[in-house]
């Protein structure tokens, strides 16, 4: 049996505001903003290329503290390029560090090891990992 992870709910305190970063700044696709009268909206978003997508919203989503969301993790192909692309729009984030040994540094050295970090406007931590053979 597989089990996939289809959706995480990012808590966030204005949707607008985080709809944009999600979509504007780091070019998630946004599958749908709906709204159930005037006290539900949920937003739905995927990162390009993931099976998993998060949702963004008010009325219809558990109550969390906006921010209090730390470690989700992205993966790319190229750490380097990943780092230009989030400068590029705008993205505070970390330089690329490399965190621990790859014990098998092929095909590429800053494989599993290579990470950079940023938060969303409220404060929820992600990271980006390099992982070349996902490409």
């Amino acid at each position: 049996m597989n089990w996939t992870l289809e959706v995480v709910v990012v808590p966030v305190s204005d949707v607008d505001r985080a709809k944009a970063f999600y979509a504007e700044q780091l070019g998630f696709d946004v599958d749908h903003d709906t709204r159930i009268g005037e006290q539900v909206r949920l937003v739905q978003l995927t990162p390009p290329g993931s099976g998993c997508s998060i949702v963004i919203g008010h009325g219809a989503v558990p109550q969390m503290a906006p921010g209090s969301l730390k470690g989700l993790q992205l993966v790319v192909t190229d750490i380097h390029k990943a780092h230009a692309q989030l400068v590029e729009r705008g993205v505070q984030v970390s330089e690329v560090q490399i965190l621990g040994q790859n014990p098998t540094p092929m095909p590429d050295p800053l494989d599993n090891v290579g990470f950079v970090f940023f938060s969303d406007p409220d404060g929820n931590e992600w990271a980006v990992q390099q992982i070349s053979s996902r490409g």
